[in-house]
C-alpha cells in the first residue's frame, strides 16, 4: 500500500487512528454543547439528542466543504516541513495529535467546556515552533498569516456569542407574550410544542454546523498526515490530470510578461522575480510531457510546492497598487492562480467520511460531564427555554458564517459563552456562577500555551528517536 515499508505503513495507520480517535474525543466533548439545551429542558429525552445531535454531526462533515480544513492545513506549511525522511513526516502529525488528544480527554474528564478547536490549533502551531528551533528548520515553520486569522476567529467569536444572546433575550422578553418560556422547565413535562419545535430546530444547526467546522478540522489533519507521510500520493488531487494544469499557468505567465520590472518598487520585482521561478520551475517539470505517466511521482510534490509558493507570492503582489496591470489582467491572473489551486486544495471523500463516522459515534458517547456544566454550572439558575433557544440560535448563526468564510470557530466557545450571556440577561452579572466562569475561562487561556508547549516537546522527542 503506496508503495511503504510494513513498517512505516503501521505507522501510518496508527496515526490515521490516533486522528479518528481525536475526532471522536472531539465529538463526545462538543456535543453537550449542541444537545445541553434540549436535555434540560426536557425538548429531548437524552438518547434521542445524542443520536440525533450525532446524525447531524455526521451530514455536517460530509457536506460541509473543506474550507476550514485546508485552513488547518495550510496553518502548518508542510512543505517546508518535510524532507525525504519519513519518519520526520509522522513525528510531526504524531506530536500534534497526541497533544491535543491529552488536553481533550484532560479537560473532559474534569467536566471543563474547553475548545478542541484551540487545542489542535495549538499543537500545530507548537509543532511548527519547535522545528524552527532545530538546527535543519529552514524556511518559515508557521504560517503567521493565516495564524492571525484564525485566531481573530477564535478571540472574536465568544464575544460576540456573550453579546448577541443578550440582544435576543431582551428581544424576546419585549416582543414575546408567553412568559412561561422565561420561567425554570417542568421537570418531567416537555415544554409548548412551538418551544420545543424551536428547541429541536436550534440544536439541529448547531449539531450540523459544528460538523461543518470541527468536522473540517479533522479533515484537514488527516490531510497534513497523508502529505506529510506519503507526500507522492496526497500532493495533489488524483482525480485531476496535472498536465491540465498547463492552460492556467500560461496565463500566468502571459500576465506576468505585460509587466516592466523597470516601473516596479525593489519588493515589487523581488516578487516579480520569485513568480517567474515558480512557473520556470512547473514549466521545466512538464517539459516534454504528453501524458500523465511520463510525470515522476516524485514531481507531484514539487508541483504542489511551485504552486503553493506561487500563490502566496502572487496575493503579495496583486494586493500592490503600483503594480502597473489592468482590472482584466489582474482578474485573469487571480482566476489562474485559483484553476492551479483546484489541484492542491481537495480532500478524498474516503477522508471526510472518516472523520464523519467518528465524530458521529463519538457524538453518543461520554456528553454527560460537559452537559451538566452547561446546563446547571455556568450560571445559578436552571436554564429556562428562552436562554436555551436563543443562545443556540446565535451559535449556530456565528459557526454556520465562519464556516461561510473558511474560518475555523469554537462551538465550545461560543455557546459557553452565549449561555453566560442568556445568564446575564435574566439577571445581570451577579447570576454567573463565578468559580464556574473562572475554571472555563483558565481553561480556555491555558489551551493554547499549553498544547504548544506539549505537541512542540513530543515533536523535539519524536525527531530525536526518528534520527
Amino acid at each position: 500500500m503506496f508503495g511503504l515499508e510494513p513498517h512505516v505503513l503501521l505507522l501510518l495507520l496508527a496515526c490515521l487512528v490516533a486522528a479518528c480517535a481525536f475526532e471522536f474525543v472531539n465529538g463526545f466533548h462538543d456535543t453537550a454543547n449542541a444537545v445541553a439545551t434540549v436535555i434540560y429542558t426536557n425538548a429531548l429525552r437524552p438518547w434521542v439528542a445524542v443520536i440525533w445531535s450525532g446524525f447531524w454531526n455526521f451530514i455536517g462533515v460530509l457536506t460541509g466543504g473543506i474550507g476550514v480544513a485546508m485552513g488547518i492545513v495550510y496553518l502548518l506549511p508542510v512543505e517546508s516541513l518535510v524532507d525525504q525522511n519519513v519518519y520526520h513526516g509522522i513525528a510531526m502529525v504524531g506530536a500534534l495529535i497526541v497533544a491535543a488528544i491529552i488536553w481533550n480527554v484532560g479537560t473532559w474528564y474534569y467536566g471543563l467546556p474547553s475548545s478542541s478547536s484551540h487545542a489542535l490549533i495549538g499543537s500545530i502551531l507548537g509543532v511548527g515552533i519547535a522545528f524552527s528551533l532545530l538546527s535543519d528548520g529552514q524556511g518559515a515553520a508557521v504560517n503567521w498569516g493565516k495564524a492571525g486569522e484564525t485566531g481573530l476567529a477564535l478571540l472574536i467569536s465568544p464575544l460576540f456569542g456573550f453579546s448577541l444572546t443578550i440582544i435576543m433575550m431582551f428581544l424576546l422578553k419585549r416582543f414575546v407574550p408567553n412568559k412561561a418560556i422565561f420561567k425554570e422547565p417542568h421537570k418531567r413535562k416537555p415544554p409548548p410544542i412551538w418551544i420545543r419545535l424551536i428547541l429541536v430546530a436550534t440544536c439541529t444547526l448547531v449539531s450540523y454546523f459544528h460538523g461543518s467546522n470541527d468536522g473540517q478540522k479533522g479533515v484537514g489533519l488527516i490531510m497534513l498526515i497523508l502529505i506529510g507521510i506519503v507526500p507522492i500520493h496526497f500532493a495533489l488531487n488524483q482525480k485531476l490530470n496535472p498536465l491540465d494544469m498547463r492552460s492556467s499557468l500560461a496565463k500566468v505567465e502571459t500576465v506576468m510578461g505585460k509587466v516592466d520590472p523597470s516601473t516596479l518598487s525593489a519588493a515589487d520585482s523581488k516578487l516579480l522575480t520569485e513568480i517567474k521561478a515558480q512557473t520556470t520551475t512547473l514549466d521545466q517539470i512538464f517539459a516534454g510531457k504528453t501524458d500523465v505517466k511520463q510525470l515522476p511521482e516524485q514531481a507531484r510534490f514539487e508541483i504542489r510546492k511551485a504552486i503553493l509558493l506561487l500563490n502566496s507570492k502572487a496575493k503579495k503582489f496583486t494586493a500592490s497598487e503600483k503594480v502597473p496591470l489592468s482590472t482584466v489582467d489582474r482578474k485573469t491572473y487571480e482566476e489562474s492562480i485559483t484553476e492551479l489551486r483546484t489541484f492542491t486544495d481537495y480532500a478524498p471523500w474516503e477522508v471526510s467520511f472518516m472523520v464523519a463516522l467518528s465524530l458521529g459515534i463519538g457524538t453518543m458517547v461520554g456528553w454527560k460531564r460537559i452537559v451538566k456544566t452547561i446546563g446547571e454550572r455556568i450560571g445559578k439558575e436552571h436554564l429556562t427555554y428562552a436562554q436555551g433557544a436563543s443562545s443556540e440560535l446565535v451559535a449556530a448563526t456565528m459557526i454556520g458564517v465562519s464556516t461561510g468564510f473558511g474560518l475555523p470557530t469554537s462551538t465550545t466557545h461560543v455557546l459557553s459563552s452565549a449561555i453566560a450571556g442568556s445568564m446575564v440577561a435574566n439577571r445581570g452579572i451577579k447570576n454567573l456562577n463565578p468559580q464556574m466562569v473562572r475554571n472555563i475561562a483558565l481553561a480556555w487561556v491555558l489551551t493554547l500555551p499549553v498544547t504548544m508547549v506539549l505537541s512542540g516537546g513530543l515533536f523535539l522527542l519524536f525527531r530525536a528517536i526518528a534520527g
